[in-house]
């Protein structure tokens, strides 16, 4: 079974926020005739690697809720030009959206087991994934959504 990973992506304000972020790094790197693929970067190494690439994802909480998820493509050890050890969590570009789930603010990632991870929204659902994002956010601030 899959094992997932929630971080807080800081300072992103929407999920559409996060996809225009993934693209500029994206497009950056195009330009730059670099390997077009795109990473998030963190000091410390997941010990349990494999279970999370055997289709695991990174949930992203954004203003307090997890809102969407991208699949891990792979997991780097690597070396700073500082000399510093970190790890490049490198993940598919394409985000997918997730019903919302309220999160705690909390330092660096977290395990998060497939059975507790919010379930996908469909690209033609209906309901909540319509709905602006600003009453989105309040109705599952009060539980409702």
């Amino acid at each position: 079974m899959a094992l997932n990973l929630v971080k807080l992506s800081v300072g992103t304000d929407s999920v559409e926020d996060l996809e225009s972020w993934i693209a500029h790094r994206m497009e950056h790197k195009r330009r730059a005739g670099e390997p077009v693929e795109y990473f998030h970067t963190t000091r410390m190494v997941p010990r349990r690697r494999s279970e999370l690439l055997d289709g695991g994802s990174i949930y992203w909480v954004i203003k307090g809720i997890i809102q969407c998820r991208q699949r891990f493509a792979d997991i780097r050890n690597v070396t700073g030009e500082d000399g510093i050890a970190r790890c490049q969590l490198v993940l598919e570009p394409e985000l997918v959206r997730t019903h919302w789930a309220p999160r705690r603010p909390f330092q660096g990632w977290r395990y998060l087991k497939s059975g507790d991870a919010p379930g996908d929204i469909g690209s033609g659902a209906q309901g909540a994934a319509s709905m602006p994002p600003e009453l989105r956010h309040d109705l599952a601030e009060l539980g409702l959504l």
